[in-house]
Formats: C-alpha cells, sequence, structure tokens
C-alpha cells in the first residue's frame, strides 16, 4: 500500500491478505435444527400477513448479523433452554417471523411452524476470530442463509474460550434492517428478564404500504465457483478521532464552512470516492456516478410510524450523477440529497397516495439508470442498536452484518462505542490495490 504508515495513522482501517484469511481453519459440529414455535397460537383472524409494496420490491436476498460475546453462562445446561423459551415469548407478538411465505400470492403464512434453531461448535477461540477482525469471510460462516420459505433462521455458536456468536438470518421481503435489530432487542429483554415485559414493538405494519403485485427489485448478486476467489470483503474502522480529524481539516481548508457533515456522510463520501476512482482506473476516464442510499421512514414521514415497527419501511435516496473531485464535495452533495429527501418524506403521510406514490417512485427510480454510469450502493445500520441486544450476560463486542456479494457495495454500521463507523467493502480482489491507493491519497491530501 503506497504511503500506508501515514495513513495507519489518520485512519485507524486495517486491509488483510487473503492468504492471512485462509490459515484460520474452522471445523463446525452443527446438532440438528430446531424449530422454535411462538408460545401461544397465533389466532385464526391473523394467519395471513399481505405484504406490502416496499416488501414487494425488496431484493431477492437476505438480511442477516452476527452478534459475539464474550465468555457467559452458555456452560449452564439451562442456558440454551432459556434462549429458546424466550424465544417462543417473542415469536407470540412477532408471529410472522415464525410462519412461511408463499411467493405465489405473495403472503405469510403464519402457520407457526416454528423458527429455524442451530447449535453450533466451533473449535476456535473467539480471540482467533477478533484477530481476523479486518476481513469477513470467516464471520459468515456463523449464521446460515435461510431456505426461500422460511422467514428466519438462527444459529448459536460455541467458542472453546465460552464465548458464543449468535447469528441471525432473515429474508429481505419480510425483514429489514431495522427489523431486525427490533427483534434481536425484544429478545434479549424478554431473555434478560424472567418477569413479562412490555413490548415495544407494534408488530408489522408494512402492509400499510399496499400490495401493488410487483416483484422483487433485480439486484446484481455475484454468483458462481469463483465467486470467493475473484471478491473479498474488507472491512473499514472509522474511529471517532479519525472522523473527528477529517471534518477539523475539511473545516480548516474551508470546503465544508459551516454546515454540519455527519459521521455517516463523510464515511459514505469517503468510500464513495474511492470506489470512482476505482472505476476510473478500469475504464480509463471519469464516468458519471450515483449513489443509492436506503432511508428508513420510521419517524421521518408526517403519520408517526413508530422506530420499532416491523416490515420493510424504507424508501431510496438518490444522489444524482455527478463528477466531482472531492471527497468533502461528495459529502456536502450527500448532504443535500439526504436533507432534501428527508425534508420532502416529512410533508407526506405513509398512508397517503401522495406519499406511498413518493416511495414507490424513489425505489422504481433504480431501474432507470444508464448502463454508462457507475453505480454505488451503499447501505447504512448506524443508529440500529445491535450492540444494546443483552441477552443478560453482557452486551455484544462485535457485531457484523451478513455480507451481500455485490461488487462495489458497503454496509455500514456503528461502532462498539458507537460513535465510530465500520464499512464492509465488496470489491474485486484485483481492485483491491486501487482502492487501497485511493484512500491512501484521500487522507494524504
Amino acid at each position: 500500500m503506497v504511503g500506508h504508515k501515514k495513513i495507519y495513522k489518520t485512519l485507524h482501517y486495517f486491509f488483510v491478505l487473503d492468504s492471512l484469511a485462509n490459515t484460520l481453519v474452522m471445523k463446525f459440529q452443527k446438532q440438528p435444527s430446531k424449530f422454535i414455535k411462538p408460545l401461544v397460537p397465533t389466532p385464526s383472524n391473523l394467519k395471513h400477513y399481505k405484504i406490502g409494496f416496499i416488501d414487494e420490491l425488496a431484493p431477492l436476498r437476505h438480511v442477516a448479523i452476527v452478534l459475539f460475546f464474550t465468555k457467559n453462562r452458555n456452560e449452564d445446561p439451562k442456558f440454551v433452554v432459556q434462549l429458546e423459551k424466550s424465544l417462543e415469548k417473542v415469536l407470540t407478538r412477532l408471529y410472522p417471523l415464525a410462519g412461511r411465505y408463499v411467493e405465489e400470492s405473495q403472503i405469510v403464512d403464519c402457520n407457526d411452524e416454528g423458527v429455524e434453531f442451530i447449535q453450533a461448535k466451533v473449535n476456535i477461540k473467539l480471540e482467533d476470530i477478533l484477530g481476523l477482525h479486518v476481513d469477513v469471510r470467516p464471520v459468515d460462516e456463523f449464521t446460515l442463509e435461510t431456505k426461500p420459505q422460511h422467514i428466519l433462521t438462527i444459529q448459536l455458536t460455541a467458542f472453546e474460550c465460552g464465548g458464543v456468536a449468535l447469528g441471525v438470518c432473515a429474508t429481505h421481503t419480510v425483514v429489514d434492517a431495522s427489523t431486525l435489530c427490533t427483534f434481536l432487542n425484544e429478545w434479549a429483554s424478554m431473555n434478560r428478564d424472567e418477569n413479562e415485559i412490555k413490548f415495544t414493538t407494534p408488530g408489522f405494519i408494512s402492509s400499510s404500504f399496499p400490495a401493488h403485485g410487483f416483484r422483487p427489485m433485480p439486484l446484481q448478486l455475484l454468483t458462481g465457483d469463483d465467486t470467493l476467489s475473484r471478491y473479498t470483503c474488507k472491512k473499514l474502522s472509522f474511529s471517532e478521532s479519525a472522523i473527528s480529524n477529517m471534518k477539523e481539516k475539511a473545516i480548516k481548508s474551508g470546503r465544508i464552512g459551516a454546515r454540519q457533515l455527519s459521521k455517516l456522510q463523510l464515511v459514505t463520501a469517503t468510500i464513495w470516492r474511492g470506489l470512482i476512482s476505482v472505476d476510473r482506473v478500469k475504464h480509463g476516464n471519469p464516468r458519471e456516478s450515483i449513489l443509492f442510499q436506503p432511508i428508513n421512514l420510521r419517524g421521518k414521514m408526517a403519520s408517526s410510524i413508530s422506530k420499532h415497527a416491523c416490515g420493510n419501511i424504507w424508501g431510496i435516496c438518490a444522489t444524482k450523477p455527478t463528477i466531482l473531485e472531492t471527497t468533502i464535495e461528495l459529502a456536502n452533495l450527500l448532504n443535500d440529497s439526504v436533507t432534501k429527501a428527508v425534508n420532502d418524506y416529512s410533508k407526506v403521510h405513509h398512508d397517503s397516495e401522495q406519499g406511498q406514490t413518493m416511495v414507490l417512485n424513489s425505489i422504481l427510480d433504480m431501474t432507470n439508470i444508464p448502463e454508462s454510469t457507475n453505480v454505488i450502493p451503499i447501505s447504512s445500520w448506524c443508529k440500529f442498536p445491535f450492540y444494546e441486544a443483552d441477552f443478560g450476560f453482557g452486551r455484544p463486542i462485535w457485531a457484523v452484518p451478513g455480507t451481500v456479494p455485490v461488487k462495489n457495495s458497503a454496509h455500514l454500521i456503528d461502532d462498539e462505542e458507537g460513535n465510530g463507523v465500520e464499512a464492509f467493502v465488496f470489491l474485486d480482489v484485483k481492485d483491491v490495490p486501487y482502492f487501497e491507493e485511493a484512500l491512501d491519497n484521500i487522507f494524504n491530501a
């Protein structure tokens, strides 16, 4: 990497060679899966949950996360039993998760067949995974992709040291990142408290965006036997101090002025700029670029949508094609674009024709992009309280979103302290040196 010593001082980010990841040989011992059903059967009048149009348009992929916990009570034989019992209670409230999705009729059959629950052991210590904290390829082993008709799959993996990894994977047709976070925190609260607790979630409400019979949005997932050898998912860590330094440097240069840029906008702009540089190297000339970001609509529309509401409740913010040279210019552009989108959503009700049309058009606009445009999707899970999921044995020490094989895409999530950002960027292996050099140039400019 060019000037790597300098950039390590400026930005706490790390790259790891694939050969390092390959030195970690994990052997899993998995028990036969079981299905955890709601404690109380779902009433007959709630047996069919009709999905909404955002659910319909959600890409055919999964939403997943792995939470890592240090040494805890998992040696207690009641540990897993308690998890299963609390899960039964949560599923009584969030009953669609225990159902089956019927693609032909686009409904969730809330038949209480249950959530797939898998127990596993792995022949390494938790610190071995944390040592490879920089490449998430080994982490994918800790959560299984749920079957198409199943809504949710859970895998609890025990390490030799007594730590555990809790992997949760759900179909995007029914669940978004906010829903996944709400589920985990409700489950954790139920498991932590012996007495019954009051649920904070209003349940699934995405059907309030009436379905139109749409098919899922196409997403160019990378497939094939050579995917793992050709592509890699790299982790970047932006500490609070590094982000502050970025902002201070931009203010001193006069590129920010009076406007306040969020940590998310600065980090997103940095990754965007790096991917633009990669694209320029590969095509030999600058191309127009457009950034797509999902916007969580909870709390952003004129009608009140609880932050705990479940289902797909999001729109798309597209930062329009332009050719800009600096990271701060991109950050300012992002700021303007997101501010306008949030302001527009705040003026309409989610259950009005105007509001639903606005949300629908924001998603459908993704299909009208010229092939010559460099399209970059970046999703942010920042502000979702995954690190608050305390099951009674402490909060997670690391939360890793499930990687999606979409080239030149990124997932962002808060770090453990909550003030920094971790980014997981999916790249062609051949493009990694160009991306590294671009970041080096950004932070040494």
